[in-house]
């Protein structure tokens, strides 16, 4: 069983919403912290949103404040991604991670297999 599995993924045109998911299973009960990163191609990863110790705080990517909100439902070990106000420069793999929050960072030790963005003009 995968540790993360994310959802959600599509096609959308500019303008448009969409919601990614992310499952986790049982060997991530030690995180605390979880996050959103995305990668287009030849480009590098980068980081998208972060949520710590259960809602307590959270950090955004300059590119996607005010349009992206990241949640967590502990009950139910998923995390969400709501992605509003799409733009075509959203588009890439999307992938959640988890991990223990150290303070002012949080440190990765799973990661879920992406989801594909894909927003057309």
């Amino acid at each position: 069983q995968r540790p993360l599995v994310e959802s959600g993924g599509g096609s959308v045109q500019a303008g448009g919403s969409l919601r990614l998911s992310c499952a986790a299973s049982r060997d991530t009960v030690r995180s605390n912290c979880m996050g959103w990163f995305r990668q287009a191609p030849a480009k590098e990863r980068e980081v998208v949103a972060t949520i710590y110790g259960g809602g307590g705080s959270t950090y955004y990517a300059d590119s996607v404040k005010g349009r992206f909100t990241i949640s967590q439902e502990n009950g139910k070990n998923t995390g969400y991604l709501q992605m509003n106000s799409l733009k075509p420069e959203d588009t890439a793999m999307y992938y959640c991670a988890a991990g223990i929050d150290r303070g002012s960072w949080c440190e990765y030790n799973y990661w879920g297999q992406g989801t594909q963005v894909t927003v057309s003009s």
